[in-house]
């Protein structure tokens, strides 16, 4: 990141919004380039093994029927899977990194000794963590879609509506970073919320088999939101309504999310 502090003293100019942050987008990518191997296993090793073990492992012992919408398991699995993914990806990549760019290695300091503006850093990391989770997500397409696990080109929009459904996710927690002092939190918030959302909120199966008590929950999650629209744009049937109000809610969460964290970073780079 000391490269994007030095990239932007020599550009002899203030950079635009735009350009600010595609220079602190690219500052992560310099660094992901050269280190991308250590992120492959969860990000893109990891869902296949799922789709292996769970689509067409246990998956081969579920038979099509209303559960699944007539489909096999393993396509009822996959758009689930690409919303899951998003949502662990957009939840590592704006907790460990967003305090250690704060705290450990400052280059979130560094970068504000430039022209460039606090909301254009959270531009920039929540930019990056879009392109981070596309090229994840477009690795497990092909791979399912060798394996047979997709039902045809529909399954890119749902790729779409999973980076969504991550970036919803994303946006908060980038906020709930920047209050953090150290990185203890950081358990409880993996622990208590991203995974039992990712097991309870339709990804593995329709929340309608959860208890009366905890539907509720799930339907406030953006996973549940995400999920229903990647299914939706890949099987089709879903309702108009439905979808606004499923793409509102993403919408929503994301807005707030990115509002609160360019105040968030503004007040902790003033210190």
């Amino acid at each position: 990141m000391t490269e994007v502090a030095e990239r932007t003293r020599g550009l002899g100019r203030v950079p635009g919004p735009v350009a600010a942050a595609f220079l602190v987008m690219e500052g992560y990518w310099t660094w992901y380039r050269r280190n991308w191997r250590s992120s492959a296993v969860s990000s893109v090793v990891q869902p296949v093994l799922f789709l292996l073990a769970l689509g067409f492992g246990f998956g081969s012992q579920v038979q099509p029927g209303p559960a699944t919408g007539g489909l096999s398991y393993v396509l009822y699995l996959t758009p689930a899977l690409l919303v899951a993914t998003a949502v662990q990806i957009a939840a590592f990549e704006c907790t460990y990194p967003v305090l250690g760019s704060f705290k450990w290695q400052a280059q979130y300091v560094a970068i504000a000794a430039t022209p460039i503006t606090a909301r254009q850093i959270v531009a920039g990391q929540l930019t990056w963590v879009a392109v981070r989770m596309t090229s994840s997500l477009l690795v497990f397409v092909a791979v399912a879609a060798v394996l047979g696990a997709v039902t045809g080109p529909a399954i890119l929009i749902s790729l779409v509506v999973a980076v969504l459904g991550g970036m919803a996710i994303g946006a908060p927690v980038t906020a709930y970073s920047a209050t953090l002092e150290t990185e203890g939190p950081f358990a409880g918030l993996f622990r208590f919320v991203i995974l039992p959302m990712s097991l309870l909120a339709g990804t593995f199966f329709p929340v309608d088999l959860l208890p009366v008590w905890i539907r509720p929950l799930a339907w406030l999650t953006p996973l549940w939101h995400g999920t229903e629209l990647a299914r939706g744009a890949a099987f089709g049937g879903l309702n108009p309504w439905a979808a606004l109000g499923h793409l509102g809610y993403l919408a929503a969460l994301f807005a707030l999310g990115a509002a609160l964290a360019v105040r968030f970073f503004r007040r902790r780079l003033a210190k």
